[in-house]
């Protein structure tokens, strides 16, 4: 049995001259199914909740709870957090979607040279460096934003440009680099991680087709939780590092 696996996204045409790639495509549907489910629970929220109104009430309530804990700021809280709750359940959302039946199936045979060739419709979107480079560049502006809100651009701008010691200079250098090395390791973190699961489960799922994909699948599910919950906790923490002023 052949298996393709490809490393970038699959190309499916242009719009308007833009590229249209599968998990361009697959982004659209998360994007709708995030949209159709907040329509229907903001529809559904009663002034006396019920049972799943109280779970998602305590789960969010927890979240921001927490957020408040570890930045010791309410006002830059109500900034940041719808910020980082969205590429939570963005990306939760696009790890679950993956395991949809036709998602890597569906799709259509392309002639490449003289060998025909499977192009996939949906692509597990997480998969495609280009998402998760994109979402590594919007936290990354926002932990620089939130530094220089909180901070002021001069006093932040000091963390990184110190001359008041050759030491200080060389730390502040080195902290330099390591903000700009936070865009490879949050895009090539959550990249690897979906990719190398995605990977497995196709090759064992070719040898025992009917057992063992299903608890890998599950396991999967729990990666794909805890990989959403460590970017979104890591972008809390970089802020947390951010609005810290450097002689603390």
């Amino acid at each position: 049995m052949d298996i393709h696996i490809a490393l970038g996204a699959e190309h499916l045409g242009t719009l308007w001259g833009i590229p249209i790639t599968n998990t361009l495509v697959m982004s659209w549907v998360v994007v709708f199914v995030l949209c159709t489910f907040a329509v229907i629970i903001g529809s559904r929220i009663k002034m006396v909740p019920g049972k799943g109104q109280v779970l998602v009430e305590s789960a969010i309530g927890g979240a921001y709870g927490f957020m408040e804990e570890t930045l010791e700021n309410k006002a830059l809280v109500k900034k940041v957090f719808p910020i980082i709750f969205t590429i939570f359940i963005f990306i939760f959302t696009a790890n679950l979607i993956q395991f949809i039946p036709g998602v890597g199936s569906i799709g259509f045979f392309e002639l490449h040279g003289e060998k025909m060739e499977f192009v996939a419709l949906f692509r597990s979107l997480n998969t495609d460096i280009n998402t998760t480079l994109a979402l590594a560049i919007i936290a990354f502006i926002l932990i620089e934003v939130a530094g220089v809100a909180v901070l002021g651009f001069l006093k932040y701008f000091k963390k990184f440009v110190n001359f008041s010691s050759p030491l200080g200079f060389c730390i502040g250098i080195i902290d330099l680099f390591s903000e700009v090395a936070r865009l490879v390791s949050f895009s090539f973190r959550l990249f690897g991680n979906i990719f190398a699961g995605e990977v497995v489960i196709m090759i064992l799922g070719s040898f025992v087709p009917v057992i063992l994909p299903v608890p890998l699948m599950l396991f999967e599910v729990f990666v794909g939780f805890v990989q959403a919950a460590i970017f979104a906790l890591l972008t809390l923490i970089f802020i947390k590092i951010a609005i810290t002023e450097a002689e603390h």
